[in-house]
């Protein structure tokens, strides 16, 4: 009865333990999303909108951006509709969650190596010196070091374990070692799907925004008598700043998830090489 009652206790623990960051990021994506929309809209109505970016601080379909100065760009990038402020907010989510990523893989990836940590590992077991071994773990403080942790703990419990033949006790460790494998890679994957989504999304909409400036455009082209200069040239542009802006953002968010990625995927190939090292020191030195 004690012995159920420990073993709930452990599962639930674990079972917390990797709730609770899943939970804490997800309140991260539910308030990070609006407040960048909000940000986004707000920049388009009072930074790029700023009458004191166009000529005579005048806002109309005929307006001109001033000829010199950041209230040039402004007040371009303003001219391009009513897609840009959606652009914006994209980008701006776009760079919040590769901060945020950012900053949790360079934690993930601990104070050195995962190769150099499973080296020292291999080290410290050759010698037969777990203690040793987990306090290398304890100076990592990366996903490798947490997963080689969990499977050193039970690597020194099956030590002493006089119940099971070295096969279960191999499979036990390696069954600890999947579990806690199993917490930290979802974790370091968490939020990519933002980026996947606007690599794809932001180049629809700045293509929605060309088709937008290209119909003014020929609107304008087929008015009756001559055609508005001024207006077929605003429709251009406008189809213009929404293609550059869409293709920007959606090359930041194509390279970022492709710089994350090969991150993980160097830290899962080292949990995997420290799963290896440790059920191959047990087997040979545990006979």
């Amino acid at each position: 009865m004690a012995e159920t009652k420990t073993t709930v206790t452990a599962a639930s623990a674990k079972a917390n333990s990797s709730h609770q960051p899943k939970k804490s990021n997800n309140a991260f994506a539910m308030l990070a999303v609006p407040v960048c929309i909000v940000i986004g809209i707000l920049f388009y109505m009072f930074v790029l909108g700023n009458p004191n970016n166009f000529q005579g601080g005048v806002i109309n379909d005929n307006s001109h951006p001033v000829e010199e100065g950041l209230g040039k760009w402004f007040g371009t990038v303003y001219m391009g509709g009513i897609i840009v402020p959606i652009l914006i907010s994209v980008l701006l989510i776009c760079i919040t969650f590769v901060i945020e990523r950012f900053l949790y893989i360079s934690r993930a990836k601990g104070k050195f190596s995962g190769a150099e940590l499973v080296r020292k590992v291999q080290y410290h077991l050759a010698n037969k010196n777990v203690d040793a071994a987990l306090a290398e773990c304890d100076k990592q403080k990366g996903s490798v070091g947490n997963v080689l942790k969990a499977g050193l703990k039970k690597y020194k419990e099956m030590i002493t374990n006089t119940e099971l033949d070295t096969e279960q006790k191999i499979q036990a460790i390696k069954q600890e070692i999947e579990e806690t494998t199993s917490l930290e890679l979802p974790m370091m994957e968490k939020n990519l799907v933002f980026l996947s989504t606007i690599a794809s999304v932001a180049t629809l909409l700045g293509l929605f925004g060309t088709v937008l400036g290209m119909i003014k455009s020929f609107s304008a082209m087929s008015a009756s008598g001559a055609p508005d200069s001024g207006k077929l040239a605003g429709g251009i542009s406008e189809a213009l700043i929404n293609t550059a802006l869409g293709i920007s953002t959606s090359a930041v968010a194509i390279i970022m998830y492709n710089y994350f990625t090969t991150n993980i995927d160097s830290i899962t190939y080292a949990i995997d090489e420290s799963g290896f090292t440790l059920t191959q020191s047990f087997a040979a030195n545990h006979k």
